[in-house]
């Protein structure tokens, strides 16, 4: 008898009292620096080498053999952090910046001797030869070698001039609710580089940070916010600040989502910061998706392939697997993927729901239809199927920002650029609904100048989103998108009249025009901002309009922290593009309104871009054509 209990008290030891050989340890993982979380940083547990990864909170779980000793975590940018297990079942990581590995791998740039071929469309920077190379220094996400020429790609701004009121009483142009041109910034500065001019969209900049803008009220998805105030660079004009803002939504009510993961898998995208950090980016968005979403994933190279079936949300390992067995190989056939990506959303069209393509990509398309405007007319093309589209750019050296710009403008979409896993984290689960849930569609601003209060105006930005003005009352003139929670800011430099400026030198008076305001306009207003916006599902548009009375503030400092904030980020702008019209300004300037102007900053986007703006004064210390900027030219 005892010879046979022992088996089974030993059966029952081991079934009936719980599994005695391994341990569950918890915890969470955050930046030392800013307490950032860092999502999918990499858990060891030693020595049986058992993994685990961080979720989109940086929290993780993992199931260790109970003779394991260690921990330990890495994250790309910071130094590996190892600690013993000891009896914890809770253990926390903070981990700091390694900027010494950075400084070590050799990274190929441009500097002193860069210059840029300019055409009639963009501008191409490339690398003379014998241009010194510098280090990355800096939290960055993916480091790698660069080409030897570097083929970036920008289009050509030419910035707002000043316009008199009297000849030109409105301005009409389309909302931009894109924010790729700031976070490329951020690649370049903490790169230890300035930007090309070109690269800085400056109403991107600003509209990168959301403004504490008051809920919409009524059936409208969108209201108008205004403010005006004197201009911080020059204190006899003034700065006329306005805002929109889309509805929030919670996430549990949002439609259900159809969604086609489109992913650019060329030889152009084996760089740790393209695919790598594209797969874990997806991987993000996989993990906040709801059980009524579905999701494809269509790749392309040489030619394009459905990897996945439009799979449920509730399914989430299917779609990370599919996700995981990913790598780069090929020439880019972008419009083939498009076609296809177009094809596979419309199968699974979702009515009443969020139809929509991310296409991640590089935007280096080489083979079949590649030029900007084949790219266009595909996508003008493939929106009218009600299929909207998101654009997320990776990496660096031969990144085609103009290219993306171009999608997500005439695909009925928007543009993020994905510098580093923070940035996938802020776009994709922070942003999760402005990203993906359009809420108002071909959204336009017109504003009507009165005359007898302006002498001339100049639109801060969107010079690639001005319409003729004859297009607002146009419902077939395409223009942007709004999602859910979205904000959206322009600004208005304006010369009062009876200033005297060098901006407003006119001609000769005219012998046979009228050339001065009307007598019968005794209007107090400032202007009028009027905005026509159509729903998502929708062809006609609404007009919604606010009149603006100057009240004549003067304090720069006594203003809401939504102007001081976007006017420093428009200064910076103007700054780092070297604008004609930064008169006043400099970096001290723009640091000292954005430091008194950073509000709760929950998430420390304030925080950041304020170490930025330091980062890039020292940078332009050095150069010489920074040398005349600040004063007034």
């Amino acid at each position: 008898m005892k010879i046979l209990l022992t088996p089974l008290l030993l059966l029952m030891l081991y079934f009936g009292f719980g599994d005695t050989t391994t341990r569950q340890i918890t915890g969470k993982i955050v930046s030392a620096a800013d307490g950032a979380v860092l999502p999918e940083a990499d858990i060891k547990s030693l020595p049986s080498k058992t993994t685990a990864k961080a979720d989109a909170n940086g929290k993780y779980s993992i199931k260790v053999p109970v003779t394991d000793t260690h921990l330990e975590v890495s994250f790309l940018g910071y130094q590996t952090q190892k600690v013993a297990i000891k009896k914890a079942n809770l253990i926390n990581f903070s981990l700091a910046d390694d900027v010494k590995s950075l400084k070590e791998i050799a990274v190929v740039g441009y500097v002193a001797h860069r210059k840029m071929s300019i055409t009639a469309s963009q501008s191409t920077i490339t690398g003379s030869p014998g241009a010194t190379p510098y280090a990355l220094t800096g939290r960055v996400a993916g480091l790698h070698l660069m080409h030897d020429m570097n083929t970036e790609s920008y289009a050509k701004i030419s910035e707002n001039n000043f316009k008199g009121a009297l000849d030109n009483p409105l301005s009409t142009f389309s909302i931009d609710v894109d924010a790729a041109s700031y976070s490329n910034i951020r690649r370049y500065i903490n790169g230890g580089n300035l930007p090309p001019k070109d690269a800085v969209r400056v109403e991107e900049m600003i509209n990168y940070f959301d403004y504490n803008y008051e809920q919409p009220k009524g059936a409208d998805p969108v209201n108008i916010i205004t403010e005006v105030n004197t201009a911080p660079w020059n204190k006899a004009h003034r700065l006329v600040h306005i805002g929109i803002k889309a509805k929030n939504i919670a996430t549990e009510k949002l439609p259900p989502s159809n969604l086609v993961f489109l992913i650019d898998v060329s030889g152009s995208m084996e760089a740790p910061n393209k695919l790598p950090l594209l797969i874990s980016s997806l991987r993000l968005l996989t993990d906040n998706l709801r059980d009524q979403d579905k999701v494809a994933i269509v790749v392309y190279a040489g030619s394009s392939g459905l990897v996945l079936p439009s799979t449920s949300g509730d399914n989430k390992q299917a779609i990370k697997e599919a996700l995981s067995k990913l790598s780069a190989g090929g020439s880019t056939a972008g419009g083939a993927g498009i076609k296809l990506a177009y094809k596979v959303a419309a199968e699974n069209f979702i009515k009443d729901g969020n139809n929509r393509i991310i296409l991640a990509t590089d935007g280096d398309f080489n083979v079949g239809a590649s030029s900007d405007a084949d790219m266009q007319t595909l996508i003008e093309e493939k929106r009218k199927s009600g299929v909207f589209l998101t654009v997320l750019g990776f990496g660096m050296g031969n990144y085609k920002d103009s290219k993306m710009e171009i999608l997500a403008d005439k695909g009925n979409g928007n543009y993020a650029y994905i510098d580093d896993i923070n940035e996938a984290r802020k776009v994709l689960i922070n942003e999760f609904g402005g990203t993906l849930f359009t809420v108002a569609k071909d959204v336009k601003l017109q504003v009507e100048f009165n005359p007898e209060k302006v002498q001339a105006y100049r639109l801060i930005g969107y010079e690639n989103r001005l319409l003729n003005n004859e297009d607002f009352n146009d419902d077939r003139k395409d223009a942007g998108e709004m999602g859910a929670g979205h904000t959206v800011t322009a600004l208005y430099e304006i010369i009062p009249v009876g200033v005297k400026s060098k901006f407003t030198n006119s001609v000769d008076a005219l012998k046979y025009q009228k050339t001065s305001s009307s007598s019968n306009n005794t209007s107090n207003e400032l202007l009028t901002v009027k905005m026509r916006y159509k729903q998502p599902d929708g062809d006609k548009s609404k007009l919604l309009q606010k009149a603006i009375v100057d009240q004549g503030n003067t304090n720069v400092q006594q203003a809401s922290d939504n102007f001081k904030f976007s006017a420093s980020v428009a200064m910076l702008g103007m700054l780092l593009r070297q604008s004609a019209f930064v008169q006043q300004g400099s970096f001290d300037t723009a640091i000292d309104l954005a430091e008194s102007a950073k509000g709760a900053d929950k998430e420390g986007y304030r925080a950041e871009y304020v170490k930025l703006a330091k980062s890039a004064k020292l940078l332009a210390k050095d150069l010489r054509n920074f040398a005349d900027v600040g004063e007034d030219r």
